[in-house]
């Protein structure tokens, strides 16, 4: 009985033994013997109890790595903190096994080293404005070398770039005397500009102030001009009239008595003048002398036409 009881405690251990469940995105590396002699995946598994073991256990999730914080030298002899993460995944447990004794020690030591190497060729102002760079170079650099420890790095962030005190002071007293410098480029460019408008719309203004009294000129120059040309017509169909008077029956007679009744009005106005000394003639033959002279002057008009 005892002898049964002792042979199905060791056939549970057994069983216990050679039953191995694996999480899932975990790899369980087995050695037989001493020897490596595959790689468990996740589920269940079985082993020969006593002569395989469990030799490594290695997770397949992305691993989040904090670099630990270093003094980094740049082009410009400045110093540097400097501190970061990095983002790795186990690709082939195999080689994280028997690859590196400690590879979260290899990787983050090769991400320090990188760190220091890139910085070093760079300037205090770059390092500010490359930080995608340098990420990238890093990772390049231990993606490289990490292959043999079967570990991928996915990528690297700096956290932080935290110069010296002193570097901050005078770095902040170039950004403040940098602002003022734009702030006095800005009220100059906008003088110039208020300047440039000003002038601008004097010149239109004087332009279209020239444009009207042109304008207004030339206007003024047609209004005399037919006002001149409109008393031409006026006068012109005055005496074309006059004319046709003349030569109609009693015309004539018509215009002796006009011109007499000017003759008379002049005499009239000149002798309502006191300060004008008035000669009359001595007989009025001399005033039908004058009334013929003007109708021989019109008779000669007809005879010219």
């Amino acid at each position: 009985m005892e002898v049964a009881l002792l042979l199905f405690v060791i056939a549970i251990i057994f069983i216990a033994k050679s039953i191995k469940v694996v999480p899932q995105q975990n790899a369980w590396v087995k050695e037989r013997l001493g020897k490596y002699a595959g790689t468990l995946t996740p589920g269940l598994n079985f082993v020969v109890p006593f002569i395989d073991r469990v030799a490594y256990k290695h997770s397949l999730k992305e691993i989040p790595l904090d670099v630990p914080s270093q003094v980094c030298i740049t082009k410009d002899n400045t110093q540097l903190q400097v501190d970061g993460i990095l983002y790795f995944q186990v690709t082939d447990p195999m080689r994280a096994s028997y690859g590196s004794s400690n590879y979260i020690m290899a990787v983050t030591q090769l991400a320090q080293t990188t760190l220091r190497s890139v910085i070093g060729r760079l300037e205090l102002d770059k390092t500010f404005e490359e930080r995608e760079m340098i990420n990238a170079q890093v990772v390049n650099a231990i993606d490289e070398a990490a292959l043999n420890w079967g570990v991928k790095v996915l990528r690297y962030e700096i956290k932080d770039l935290t110069p010296p005190a002193e570097i901050l002071r005078s770095m902040q007293a170039q950004i403040t005397a940098e602002r003022e410098k734009r702030a006095l480029i800005a009220a100059s460019e906008g003088r110039k500009q208020e300047q440039i408008n000003i002038a601008t719309g004097e010149r239109e203004a004087a332009i279209a102030r020239s444009e009207g009294d042109k304008q207004a000129a030339i206007n003024q120059a047609q209004g005399e001009a037919a006002a001149i040309l409109s008393v031409a017509e006026a006068s012109a169909q005055a005496i074309e009239r006059i004319a046709k008077a003349i030569r109609t029956d009693g015309g004539e007679a018509a215009v002796q008595l006009k011109v007499a009744e000017k003759a008379v009005e002049a005499y009239a106005k000149v002798a309502a003048d006191a300060t004008t000394t008035l000669i009359v003639p001595s007989h009025m033959a001399e005033v039908s002398s004058l009334i013929g002279s003007a109708m021989q002057m019109v008779k000669t008009v007809q005879t010219s036409k």
